[in-house]
């Protein structure tokens, strides 16, 4: 398969604590063989000064994709996924929800929230990366993405694009 033509490479913002889950993120990623940069960022409240590109991220790219886990430090993933689907600028980025929370209330009110999607990690490192994988293969090779100077440097987000 061939990346998704919206970028190359594709943008992808990941927000999570565990370093382990990082190192698993970057080596599925790595293993495809599909151009993707990664941007990483540890918990909610520098996971929005990212998006926001505030000081220290003012020059950093708008992710083409969110991988956001829910349990994170200062600020939880809920709070972050509710301020995503809040703002003009940012709402339109497909969040997808990665926690090893397989509550059914999680999953209710991420979706609630507008998630584009729930996956609950797995616990084995295989299928940690084929989870990855088929996040990868899906929503950058398959998906159409939204495009505009919204996703771009510098770009703003057009009132004419917004829901």
């Amino acid at each position: 398969m061939t990346p998704h033509p919206l970028s190359s490479p594709s943008r992808i913002l990941l927000v999570e604590d565990n370093p382990a889950d990082v190192r698993l993120a970057q080596e599925a990623l790595a293993e495809e063989g599909v151009a993707t940069d990664l941007a990483v960022v540890r918990d909610g409240v520098e996971a929005l000064a990212y998006l926001r590109r505030e000081d220290p991220y003012a020059t950093s790219p708008r992710p083409d994709l969110i991988l956001l886990d829910l349990n994170l430090p200062r600020k939880d993933g809920r709070a972050v996924l509710a301020e995503i689907k809040e703002d003009a600028e940012l709402r339109r980025i497909p969040v997808i929800v990665l926690s090893s929370s397989r509550a059914a209330r999680d999953v209710s009110r991420c979706y609630g929230l507008h998630a584009n999607c729930y996956i609950a990690k797995p616990v084995q490192l295989q299928q940690f990366v084929d989870v990855v994988r088929k996040i990868q293969e899906f929503w950058l090779q398959t998906a159409e993405l939204p495009d505009g100077p919204y996703l771009r440097p510098g770009g703003s987000y057009g009132g004419a694009l917004a829901s």
